[in-house]
């Protein structure tokens, strides 16, 4: 299948807010998974194998190449410009067409073993890693439009995920992408889980990504649906790595389906959203009980009440 990939560079503007602001407009246009170019993410250890590092700030994603995705394209365009006139956000947008192949094979360049905490190695099926005492490994491919793992607002839910996780408990990942997270959990000792994403491509490299890492299917599993729709159970942990704006909108129903004591971690969120998160979050009757933070990315995790499992 051929796509276009939309690179939208950014030169001039806050490159975290630019970011949450362009993944905005691509969730709008239908692209719930974007690659985040970061020169400054702290991660160059993956590109330094290569002599490479990402030479600008950029967010990138993917249309089908067919009629549909050149009227996004031109959507696109538009909002880029209200961006420019409303935020003072300057970006320049750069488009190709490229087979699902060769996006694949050209990110194996790149793509190495990295630890992002202090368990846990994100691997590519591809490489070779023989892990430390200590180490769990989580094998992921990204698939078409999904990035390595390793952005800032993963890593943050990872180590919270090592702080608070216990044992059999049941997890759910809201906007689950890769898979990355629910993989993690169950990794870490985690019972149970369902990861839920409204994007059908989510949905096939997240299941794809359960597989590779031999999870049970009678215990984790993948739901297509909009944030919490689809479930009907309770779960001890919700994670959500998602858009600022989606979050706000998820915290009200979470009651329905966090148990007693269960607890929430949130990220996905620049500093400058981080206030009107934790308000929203105690408005909602959650108390936060920790908040991390790595750049220009916020990370919660908050539980419910006075009643929180700690």
């Amino acid at each position: 299948m051929k796509y276009i990939e939309a690179r939208i560079i950014i030169k001039i503007g806050s490159p975290a807010f630019a970011e949450e602001m362009i993944v905005s407009i691509f969730s709008d246009l239908g692209v719930k998974g974007v690659v985040i170019e970061d020169p400054d993410d702290g991660l160059q250890t993956i590109w330094d194998k290569t002599g490479h590092l990402p030479p600008e700030h950029a967010v990138i994603g993917y249309f089908p190449a067919d009629s549909s995705g050149n009227n996004r394209c031109g959507l696109l365009q538009s909002a880029l410009a209200n961006l420019r006139e409303i935020r003072n956000i300057d970006t320049t947008t750069r488009y190709r067409s490229i087979d699902e192949e060769d996006w694949a094979e050209s990110w194996k360049d790149f793509f190495w073993p990295e630890k992002i905490s202090n368990q846990i190695v994100v691997k590519p099926s591809w490489r070779e890693y023989a892990p430390a005492p200590g180490e769990i490994v989580v094998e992921i491919d990204p698939g078409m439009a999904f990035g390595t793992g390793t952005h800032p607002t993963t890593t943050l839910c990872i180590r919270l995920l090592e702080k608070v996780l216990q044992p059999r408990q049941r997890i759910l990942d809201v906007g689950t992408g890769s898979g990355i997270l629910l993989v993690s959990a169950a990794k870490l000792g985690a019972g149970s889980g369902i990861g839920v994403d409204n994007d059908c491509t989510a949905t096939r490299v997240a299941l794809s990504n359960l597989k590779r890492n031999h999870l049970d299917p009678a215990r984790f599993s993948v739901a297509a649906g909009n944030l919490i729709d689809p479930v009907h159970d309770r779960f001890d942990l919700v994670t959500a790595n998602i858009l600022t704006s989606v979050i706000l909108e998820l915290i009200p129903p979470l009651h329905r389906i966090l148990k007693p004591g269960g607890l929430f971690i949130c990220s996905g969120i620049i500093k400058a959203y981080g206030q009107k998160v934790e308000t929203q979050l105690e408005d909602n009757g959650f108390r936060v009980l920790e908040k991390q933070v790595e750049d220009d990315w916020v990370c919660f995790a908050a539980g419910i009440g006075d009643h929180v499992n700690k």
